[in-house]
């Protein structure tokens, strides 16, 4: 029978072979630590892909539920594969639809923005009511590859420098935001963790 270790490298191996973008070793391990650290058990993933990094935070500890939102129907059949294949149903539920259309009223101690890297500002606004009191929001790839921190002019791409800028713009978002506090980590491709703010 496959070990758990042979089948997360299946895992990473199809990103890699399928050019599926997932999170880097050094940023998933800091997610993982981080949810056995603060004792995370609802999990909120924005951008399920094939599901790796939501098995990887069910794997960290046994106490974590995590819904993940998928809106490209491959990858998201993919998930509902591996998900299955690591036995996991029971704690990761998957949802196939765009995350925007989505309404929960459950809250979550994390909810993890992995999804499309345009609508961070969107995806924060829309699912704050589902922060609970003392969670955190983690957004992965906050460096994108080392683009963000270039100068426009040496980002050929328009398309590129359209993403790049709106991944600065929400750097300012959180660094502005007068409600929260964010930390930015240079891990695997730059992780930002926001906290609510004490009052009083």
């Amino acid at each position: 029978m496959a070990t758990t270790g042979s089948m997360i490298k299946e895992l990473k191996e199809y990103a890699r072979v399928n050019d599926v973008p997932i999170m880097q070793d050094e940023g998933i391990d800091f997610l993982t630590t981080f949810i056995v650290k603060h004792q995370i058990t609802h999990v909120l993933e924005i951008g399920t892909a094939i599901g790796y990094s939501a098995i990887m935070m069910a794997l960290a500890s046994p106490n974590v539920k995590i819904v993940s939102i998928e809106r490209d129907e491959e990858r998201y059949l993919e998930a509902v594969k591996n998900v299955k294949k690591f036995g996991l149903e029971d704690r990761i539920s998957l949802l196939f639809k765009d995350a925007l259309e989505v309404k929960l009223s459950e809250k979550f101690d994390l909810i993890f923005l992995d999804g499309a890297k345009g609508q961070n500002i969107n995806f924060f606004e829309y699912f704050e009511r589902n922060l609970d009191d003392h969670g955190f929001f983690i957004t992965d790839n906050i460096e994108f590859h080392g683009y963000v921190s270039k100068d426009e002019e040496e980002i050929k791409s328009r398309n590129l420098r359209a993403l790049v800028r709106k991944i600065k713009n929400y750097i300012e978002f959180l660094q502005t935001n007068p409600n929260y506090n964010t930390t930015f980590v240079s891990k695997g491709d730059g992780i930002a963790v926001t906290e609510k703010k004490e009052i009083g």
